[in-house]
């Protein structure tokens, strides 16, 4: 099951639960005990996941590693594999060009590359794809001095 679907799932047991009344079961949904909890553990294990991975990046034309900025932040755009990076430069409509890209352990994105930073910055992981996600600059994700939340905001 991906991101999404078990996003989508995990939404719809906590809108059942909201709607139905004391003793209604919503239907097969219901069966997950703790929504909250439950996207809480997949999202753990999806950053765990990421910490463990080796990432391509592409490089600004100055070599930098490659950021967009959506909502206000920068994001560093990380993916999975070359297909992953195709299907991004294909939604670009920059399909043609040779993209020079970087290799990355997820864990030193977010432990070293970030707190170097002088701006706020998370990483945005396979953005053009089904199976996307986004990892924010804030505690528990990248370390505290970085983080939007933590104990010395950029």
């Amino acid at each position: 099951m991906g991101f999404d679907e078990e996003w989508a799932q995990l939404r719809a047991a906590a809108a059942a639960r909201l709607t139905a009344g004391p003793g209604v079961t919503p239907g097969p949904v219901a069966a997950l005990a703790d929504p909250l909890g439950e996207a809480r553990e997949a999202a753990g294990a999806r950053l765990a996941a990421f910490r463990e991975r080796v990432v391509l990046v592409p490089l600004d034309e100055r070599g930098g590693l490659w950021t967009a900025q959506l909502g206000g932040l920068d994001w560093i755009c990380a993916f999975s594999g070359e297909e992953a990076l195709a299907r991004f430069a294909e939604a670009r409509g920059e399909a043609g060009q040779e993209w020079a890209f970087r290799r990355v352990a997820g864990a030193r994105l977010l432990d070293e590359v970030i707190p170097e930073l002088d701006f706020p910055c998370g990483v945005a992981l396979d953005a053009a794809g089904p199976d996307g996600a986004v990892f924010p600059p804030v505690r528990g994700i990248v370390p505290g001095a970085a983080a939007l939340d933590g104990e010395v905001a950029a």
